[in-house]
């Protein structure tokens, strides 16, 4: 199911990313769903949804900050 709002996204979501983040999340969720939805594609879409996050964020402790304000470490 796409989700049409971060109010919508589950609360391991909605609860530790920043809003930048979750809009990340949800597009990329959203267009996962539609690509992989015949075959059985909420997993996958989650996948692909925390994979996009990642590549713009990076979880330092119980943060997630976005990458290109940390230094290459």
């Amino acid at each position: 199911m796409p989700y049409a709002s971060n109010e919508e996204l589950p609360p391991s979501v909605r609860g530790h990313l920043p809003e930048h983040a979750q809009d990340i999340y949800r597009s990329a969720f959203n267009h996962a769903w539609q690509t992989y939805a015949a075959s059985g594609g909420e997993e996958i879409a989650h996948r692909v949804a925390w994979a996009a996050v990642k590549k713009r964020y990076r979880k330092v402790g119980d943060d997630w900050l976005p990458r290109e304000h940390l230094s290459d470490k």
